[in-house]
């Protein structure tokens, strides 16, 4: 059984899909490790710290490989050349959908990190998790770095300054993450999110909850429901005075496969104050912030919009261990009686299974390539 960890293409992505000590440990589970070069050296892993590791660092890893591991998808031409039966665990987007149709053909299994059900038993392959913890650290210190002030209180002989009032809208994993950096940078943080659990996970981080009295929209998975043009014009009329007044906003929130929820118009960017900084995490699904561009900054108003682009790939060390351990752990649960062995009657082997032995197994990818055919 070998296992192979791609050096990725794109030149955005800087992670890489196993680390050394996760090398280690899957070797001792049984499998035998290639490691492209070059693979992790983007992360800070050296080629040399993979053979120490016990892997064998070589191109074509791929070639004869049991499970090929990566975080973006391989390419069209690349899906080609593997042998029927491979297993690919990487993060796969199904829009646009030629990877999920090349993956079909060659007779692929492709498992998608992103689709790993939100559950107990599967909290350790929870990669979007992982991944959102990074970026909301990496908001918090994106908006420090740019705000032209500082963060904590500093009382001087010289004369009191007052501390930076920092707004989070969104209180998932990444939400909270910026909440608890921005309040260890020292900022006055208040946060917003319309699940009724998230008052209490705001509260827990040091932050002041805001209350909108607007009623829940809890979902399935621990995400929010869609909510109502008029709900979310309301909504948006309501954190007027709250963006207003903030020093640094940052919005995140998002739900896989759907357009980001529009929270911040550019009128409420417009109220902000000369040198506000506004840190949008979901650009890239569309923005929480209505003029935020994935990977630009700009100004609205007299605000600083910075929108994110791959986020957890600018903190590339920390994102590819937590990564790795994902997908080492995921291995390990489809590992039984020393071979790699997924159980499909499994709730999580199932869920995050998109393709196997030429068909698609994934319900929503298999309607959406339907309805683009």
């Amino acid at each position: 059984m070998k296992i192979a960890v791609v050096r990725e293409t794109r030149p955005a992505e800087r992670r890489v899909a196993l680390v050394p000590e996760q090398v280690a440990k899957l070797i001792e589970l049984g499998y035998e490790v290639a490691v492209e070069p070059a693979a992790g050296e983007r992360a800070l892993y050296s080629d040399d710290q993979y053979r120490e590791a016990g892997a064998e660092v070589a191109w074509g890893a791929d070639h004869a490989a049991t499970i090929v591991t990566s975080v973006q998808p391989l390419e069209r031409e690349r899906l080609q050349r593997l042998h029927a039966g491979t297993a690919l665990l990487s993060f796969l987007p199904t829009n646009p959908p030629d990877i999920i149709r090349s993956a079909t053909r060659a007779k692929l299994t492709a498992f998608a990190m992103e689709l790993v059900p939100r559950i107990s038993r599967a909290q350790s392959m929870d990669a979007l998790s992982s991944q959102a913890l990074v970026a909301g650290y990496r908001a918090a210190i994106v908006a420090a770095e740019r705000l032209p002030r500082f963060f904590p209180l500093n009382m001087t002989a010289a004369g009191t300054v007052p501390p930076a009032q920092v707004l989070v809208l969104g209180a998932g994993v990444a939400g909270l993450q910026a909440i608890a950096t921005a309040k260890r940078l020292g900022g006055v943080v208040k946060a917003y999110d319309v699940r009724t659990a998230a008052a209490e996970e705001i509260a827990s981080m040091g932050a002041t909850p805001i209350t909108l009295e607007l009623g829940t929209l809890d979902g399935p998975g621990g995400y929010a429901r869609e909510m109502t043009a008029e709900r979310a014009q309301l909504q948006r009329e309501l954190l007027t005075p709250y963006v207003a007044a903030a020093d640094a906003l940052i919005t995140t929130a998002a739900v896989p496969g759907r357009t980001a929820p529009m929270l911040v118009s550019r009128a409420m960017v417009e109220q902000m104050k000369p040198g506000s900084v506004v840190v949008d995490l979901a650009s890239e699904q569309g923005g929480n912030v209505e003029g935020s561009v994935a990977g630009t900054e700009l100004t609205i108003g007299n605000a600083l919009v910075w929108g994110g682009a791959n986020v957890p790939s600018q903190m590339a060390g920390p994102a590819s261990r937590l990564y790795g351990q994902n997908i080492a752990n995921l291995i390990r649960l489809m590992t039984r009686n020393a071979a790699f062995d997924p159980d499909f009657d499994d709730e999580i082997v199932r869920g995050c299974c998109v393709t196997h032995d030429g068909s698609v197994l994934h319900e929503p990818t298999r309607e959406l390539l339907e309805g683009q055919s």
